[in-house]
């Protein structure tokens, strides 16, 4: 299964998270030019990773 950006949702809490400079540019970079926001491809990105994390990584 590959990662799929979606246009973002609406229903939210904000959350305050720390990111490397060089991931922030390498996201920003991706979604440049699609309709996604920063925010709206962190989420996408974790429920990606959740859903396909390993049983025993759960």
């Amino acid at each position: 299964m590959s990662f799929q950006l979606r246009s973002d949702r609406k229903e939210t809490e904000n959350k305050t998270v720390r990111f490397p400079l060089e991931l922030v540019k390498q996201i920003e970079e991706a979604i440049t030019g699609k309709d996604v926001t920063f925010s709206g491809f962190v989420i996408q990105a974790c429920e990606f990773a959740l859903e396909n994390m390993d049983d025993n990584d759960k």
